[in-house]
């Protein structure tokens, strides 16, 4: 392979955008291959956010030294929790830094997410390519080789570049965004027996508190009893307002967790939608999705010929 940077590997592809993939197996080469990365960055007077799961995250501190301080650390593992607030997250951070061109981390997928999570997370991969087109960025994606072969197949899919502590390349298997988002679309598992409500404009309000009446068997604290209502209020209100009039409401939990799931028949028809924090003051709306990927543990999204679904899991305390 050759040896270059992530910047420099990935310039022959995209000169403004930059997201390679960086696959290790050791500590070592983390450190080489990410700590290396974020140290030159940061001694190089850009502004670096470091968005890699907590068990990383000292190592790095360590890795950049004196040039830690001007560094940004999020432990990914919170923050990414639902894969589906990432985006909004690093959208951000890129946004507070318009004059300079900001580096990233982001390792959203490790290893003992569930197979949901890292589908998730893979669509989200995919979706940056879309969201920072034309930006002068660069993302860089470690990827433990101990993940399953499926997720380190998809990264080849969802980066432009791929490579190792050895150097980078441009990846052969490199596919449009909105290709493996739909492959992303694979069917959701049926529950074993929901509580179905129907719902129409007038009877949201009915509908919520019968969601809120049902939660309350369960172990949510407080706080996150107050999420679920706010999750579930727009899911249904959205549904209504944009799915035809009305919609179903089906509610299950499994052992540490509460799943709300909206059908309807409206159409998605912006791929990042409610990924991107929303303009308070435009009229496109988004605000009660981005506000449902924020509260949420996971949230998937499906858009068969029937309409739209929207399941959100939110996890036991």
């Amino acid at each position: 392979m050759t040896t270059n940077t992530p910047t420099s590997a990935a310039s022959r592809v995209d000169p403004v955008f930059h997201h390679p993939a960086l696959f290790y197996t050791t500590e070592k080469d983390y450190l080489h291959g990410v700590g290396e990365f974020v140290r030159a960055e940061a001694t190089g007077g850009r502004p670096v956010l470091v968005a890699v799961p907590g068990p990383r995250l000292q190592l790095l501190r360590e890795a950049v030294g004196d040039e830690r301080e001007s560094v940004t650390f999020v432990d990914m593992r919170q923050a990414g929790r639902n894969p589906g607030r990432i985006l909004s997250m690093l959208v951000d951070f890129a946004d507070r830094h318009p004059q300079r061109r900001p580096s990233i981390v982001g390792e959203p997928i490790w290893v003992g997410r569930t197979e949901a999570e890292a589908r998730e997370a893979t669509r989200h991969e995919a979706l940056i390519n879309l969201a920072f087109a034309g930006r002068p960025v660069t993302i860089l994606c470690p990827y433990d080789t101990a993940l399953p072969e499926r997720v380190l197949a998809e990264a080849h899919r969802t980066h432009p570049v791929v490579g190792d502590t050895d150097g980078y390349l441009h990846s052969p298997r490199y596919e449009d965004p909105r290709t493996v988002c739909g492959d992303c679309d694979r069917p959701l598992e049926e529950p074993a027996d929901p509580l179905v409500l129907h719902f129409t404009e007038q009877d949201l309000a009915d509908v919520r508190d019968a969601a809120g009446r049902w939660a309350q068997t369960s172990c949510l604290s407080p706080r996150r009893h107050t999420d679920w209502l706010l999750v579930v209020n727009e899911a249904i209100g959205n549904s209504a307002r944009h799915g035809g009039g009305q919609g179903i409401l089906r509610l299950w939990r499994t052992a540490d967790t509460l799943i709300a799931e909206v059908r309807d028949r409206g159409r998605l028809t912006d791929a990042l939608v409610g990924r991107r924090r929303p303009d308070p003051l435009s009229p496109a709306g988004g605000r009660g999705v981005w506000m449902i990927h924020q509260l949420c543990d996971l949230v998937e999204m499906r858009n068969p010929p029937s309409g739209l679904i929207v399941r959100m899991h939110l996890a036991l305390d």
